[in-house]
């Protein structure tokens, strides 16, 4: 576990890479400074509620605000080619820490595995998800939702087994 020290606070790193995928991540760094960028396309948004987010990101957003999932903060990154200016390297979304949220972050690591660095804020109680490598953060943004849908299922999932459980429904006994 590593440890980034931010204006007085720690980050957490509390996904795993190896020491050659952090290497690899420096060398891309490096690389993409030196590449001549040109624009290919606009930055493309939509509306989430009455939010303005990168629409490469809306599904996964949805997702998890229909599972009361609070997020702060995201952006998909868009490739450096199509808008090198206004751009971010890694794609990224901040939530907050709660039971749910949590369990998701495990599940998106055991999913994503080192495509997925996750940092965590004790200090204001959040993750941050982001893409570890450059310029693959469209596929991040694909990956992370499917693992918000593949999770959104199997909570859906949980809750019929504990209500079934609980209230002994679907066993008939004659």
């Amino acid at each position: 576990m590593a440890y980034i020290s931010t204006k007085n606070e720690e980050e957490k790193v509390i996904s795993v890479q190896s020491e050659e995928q952090w290497q690899r991540r420096d060398l891309e760094l490096a690389n993409w400074l030196r590449r001549v960028k040109r624009r290919r396309r606009a930055k493309q948004t939509v509306l989430l509620g009455n939010i303005e987010v990168d629409a490469e990101m809306f599904g996964t957003l949805a997702c998890l605000k229909r599972m009361n999932i609070q997020t702060e903060f995201s952006c998909a990154g868009v490739s450096p080619l199509d808008e090198p200016e206004d751009h971010s390297l890694y794609a990224y979304i901040t939530m907050f820490s709660s039971e749910k949220t949590d369990r998701f972050v495990q599940f998106a690591m055991g999913r994503m595995r080192h495509r997925l660095l996750v940092t965590f804020e004790p200090s204001r109680n959040r993750y941050d998800l982001s893409s570890f490598f450059i310029g693959h953060n469209r596929s991040f943004c694909l990956l992370l939702q499917r693992c918000a849908e593949t999770f959104a299922r199997l909570e859906q999932e949980r809750t019929a087994e504990k209500l079934t459980i609980k209230y002994g429904l679907g066993k008939h006994t004659d």
